[in-house]
């Protein structure tokens, strides 16, 4: 638990920040209110109860106790620093660039300014965060994960060999850095050397922190592919899964339970029911997929397109859902589905003006269309339909066993929990096939579907029904993607700056005979 200033805690507070210390959180929360029915407005208190309803997740209520506490006492710096970091995870980027830039200039706190740098970034504004990142490298080289975002963020645009640079630096600050091995397998396999392996093996063999002995088995895994080491790679693959499998502790149930309460209550009738009057005058673009199924390829050909606005992945959707699902389980339980369905009009109105308002963020012209390609938004279709009645859907499909395989093989982060038991990852694809099927079932039309291999065999025959669906005419620049100039956030970065290929399709067969649980899951879609 952070502590709350310089001053002596009142004893109940003590007793909270030692349980929030432990883990139990719940009870130090108890303590908390307990000394705010003493004390209403302390600002301690308040601060305390805001940090700890944040670590729970109640990312409403803590805002409402630190800005309470910040009211009393607007000097208290450690409230505004976890204020920016509610206002952080609540997405609210504009807000938590302010307030942790404002907070960088008053004090010399290297996080602080590498958490300026990291929202910034997710904003779009690269170049200002790659200028504090190289400065916090020469101030800070010995951190890491200093060099790390800096990699990322100049893989990002393009600067290949500057990434490389960034994350080797890492490297010889902390050699079990696993994010930076895997920065370096992500880019490709082949910048690792057979020295570079041995060193990986010796550095498992140390490593105690997941966060490093995880990715560092993704790095080994890749780089044993490369030379064709199948065997050793997929047990590399599989114990980095293990590990992080057993951090998150993700369970697929709570998936296919909402796809099957979608199936029951968001019929032909509730769909036709919805709002169809656009809010605001742009035309989101959805491509909703699973991860790795070429939504990123899709993006920059759709982002040729003069009429069309590429944005990046933007979380803003899950963001202002997730904020609806803590307000409405403050009076009950409920389900997503059960949320869609009883929201007011005008609030699912202020939901898309608020999700418009912080895409505009990241808008650099004024077309009409701009694409959003968070991949899990295929489970909030009907989230954004309802907020969003003039919002398209694309849907890009890979072939199951690559998708699924592809996924596995990726050192993702809690984001994409789905991805780390082969199990879970087949049940992951079968229910997005369900809903994807249930949807056309009640909604024809309502999402457009594209195959990703044939799009890659003959873009052109793909695309066109794509653009009719969209209202737009076909314009042949969206075949030269490639010469696009753009920042791109995602592991295929690399991949959509070359004309177009078959790399990565079929991967999996190498592997096809350990690969039983993907399959089982799978069942008639593996084949």
């Amino acid at each position: 638990m952070t502590p709350q200033g310089t001053v002596t805690l009142h004893p109940l507070l003590g007793e909270a920040a030692d349980l929030a210390t432990a883990g139990h959180l719940e009870e130090a929360a108890q303590r908390v209110m307990a000394h705010l029915r003493r004390y209403p407005d302390d600002p301690p208190g308040l601060a305390m109860l805001g940090e700890i309803a944040m670590l729970l997740g109640a990312l409403v209520q803590a805002e409402h106790f630190l800005r309470r506490a910040l009211a009393a006492d607007p000097r208290n710096m450690e409230a505004r620093r976890q204020l920016a970091s509610v206002l952080n995870q609540q997405e609210r980027l504009d807000e938590a660039a302010r307030l942790f830039g404002e907070l960088a200039a008053e004090v010399d706190d290297s996080t602080v300014s590498a958490m300026h740098a990291q929202i910034l970034d997710k904003l779009g504004r690269n170049d200002e965060a790659r200028a504090i990142q190289a400065a916090l490298t020469q101030s800070n080289g010995d951190r890491p994960h200093h060099w790390i975002a800096l990699g990322h963020n100049l893989r990002a645009a393009g600067d290949i060999d500057g990434a490389v640079r960034a994350y080797r630096s890492a490297i010889e600050a902390d050699e079990e850095c696993g994010e930076a091995w895997w920065g370096l397998a992500g880019i490709k396999s082949k910048l690792l050397t057979d020295a570079d392996i041995e060193h990986m093996h010796r550095m498992i063999g140390i490593a105690i922190d997941v966060r490093n002995s995880a990715p560092l088995h993704f790095a080994l895994a890749r780089a044993l592919h490369d030379r064709g080491r199948h065997k050793e790679a997929f047990d590399h693959y599989a114990e980095g899964n293990r590990q992080r499998a057993e951090d998150i502790g993700y369970d697929a149930r709570e998936l296919t339970a909402e796809i099957a309460e979608t199936e029951r209550i968001a019929g032909p009738a509730f769909i036709a029911s919805l709002d169809q009057a656009p809010v605001g005058d742009a035309v989101p673009v959805f491509i909703v997929s699973l991860p790795r199924s070429g939504s990123t390829l899709l993006e920059q050909m759709l982002g040729s397109h003069p009429d069309i606005e590429p944005v990046g992945e933007l979380p803003y959707a899950p963001a202002i859902l997730r904020g609806a699902m803590e307000m409405a389980t403050r009076r009950g339980s409920t389900t997503v589905t059960q949320l869609i369905a009883g929201l007011p009009p005008q609030l699912a109105r202020t939901m898309g003006e608020d999700y418009l308002r912080r895409a505009a963020l990241h808008r650099k012209t004024g077309r009409r269309f701009f694409v959003d390609k968070l991949p899990h938004n295929w489970s909030n279709i009907l989230f954004l339909r309802r907020i969003l009645p003039q919002a398209k859907f694309l849907d890009i499909r890979r072939a199951a066993m690559d998708c699924c395989f592809s996924n596995f093989t990726q050192s993702f982060s809690r984001a994409h929990a789905a991805s780390f038991r082969l199990a879970d990852i087949g049940q992951c694809y079968v229910d997005y096939v369900r809903l994807m099927a249930h949807l056309d079932r009640a909604a024809p039309n309502m999402v457009h579907h594209i195959d990703y291999a044939a799009m890659v065999a003959d873009p052109e025959a793909q695309l066109r029904p794509a653009f009719a669906y969209l209202g737009l005419e076909w314009d042949p620049a969206v075949l030269e993607f490639h010469k696009l100039d753009r920042v791109v956030r995602t592991p295929s970065s690399e991949q959509v700056r070359r004309p177009l290929n078959r790399d990565g399709m079929e991967v999996w067969k190498p592997y096809a005979e350990w690969l039983g649980p993907l399959r089982d899951a799978l069942g008639p879609l593996a084949e």
